[in-house]
């Protein structure tokens, strides 16, 4: 609380000084001599002095009111430090038992990752090892579906060749029953074979030689440009859209024997060979 001073007292002392110096001009003679004058200037400084005292008193009093009250914060604050400086400590102890479970969590991880990263190179290996296994047996059983595909591509175009000599002997024959039951007989096989990807083709009278598609069965020599056929002594095939044999016919102009076997083989083929591995390479 602010300290209450009494400043009557020193009113009052002011005003009777102001009122003995009057006195003192009032009643002294005129001129007033230096002892009176002196007096009178000491009667009015000390009222001066008196009027200040209370407020100089005052003034004190509430500075050491107010370094006081800025003590008391100073001591606050410090105790505030006090309290802040504990809880920094308990801050810091936290903070190292936090890192040190860090430390221990990392080490764990990296623990796990490393477990982990060995788990994943075996697994690759064994999976590397089971890829290798059975991309051996896949390979193996591909090579036995080719074979097998290449068996019975091999039979069918030597049933087709057996079927195309037939109706070749039928057509000699001039019967036109046989003929017919005949044509009808190899138009169903070829369907047949159809289904199964292979198609066999004949090549047309008076058509133009192909080296691609066609095959001479005279010689090994090149045939002329303007070539033309003249007579299919064996059916050629294609594979899928791929050709398997080319047909083996004879140019017109030249002399072949009509009784040749219509059973040849691709590429190279002379009247009279097995199919070998045009039929036993068929395309995958």
């Amino acid at each position: 609380m602010q300290p209450k001073l009494a400043k009557w007292p020193f009113f009052a002392g002011d005003i009777l000084l102001l009122g003995a110096a009057v006195l003192l001009v009032d009643r002294g003679a005129s001129p007033m001599g230096l002892g009176e004058m002196a007096l009178m200037a000491a009667c009015v400084a000390g009222g001066a002095v008196l009027s200040i005292i209370p407020y100089l008193l005052e003034y004190r009093a509430l500075a050491k009111l107010a370094e006081a009250a800025n003590l008391a914060t100073v001591v606050s604050q410090l105790s505030r430090i006090e309290e802040v400086s504990e809880q920094i400590r308990g801050a810091t102890a936290q903070w190292q038992g936090v890192n040190g479970e860090a430390a221990k969590a990392a080490a764990a991880a990296k623990a796990v990752v490393d477990k982990m990263a060995e788990e994943a190179r075996s697994f690759a290996e064994f999976m590397q090892r089971a890829n290798d296994n059975e991309k051996a047996t896949l390979k193996l059983e591909v090579e036995k579906l080719r074979r097998g595909e290449g068996e019975w591509l091999h039979v069918l175009v030597r049933t087709l060749d057996h079927v195309f000599a037939l109706h070749q002997a039928g057509l000699r024959s001039g019967q036109p029953t046989l003929i017919d039951q005949l044509s009808h007989f190899q138009m169903a096989c070829c369907d047949a074979a159809r289904r199964v990807g292979l198609s066999p083709f004949v090549a047309k009278e008076d058509e133009p030689f192909d080296g691609q598609r066609h095959q001479v069965a005279e010689g090994n020599g090149v045939p002329p440009a303007d070539a033309v056929i003249g007579q299919t002594l064996a059916t050629g095939y294609t594979f899928q859209g791929r050709l398997l044999r080319p047909a083996l016919v004879k140019l017109r102009g030249n002399g072949a024997d009509p009784a040749l076997p219509a059973v040849v083989t691709g590429g190279d083929a002379r009247p009279g060979q097995d199919v070998s591995d045009a039929a036993n390479r068929p395309t995958s």
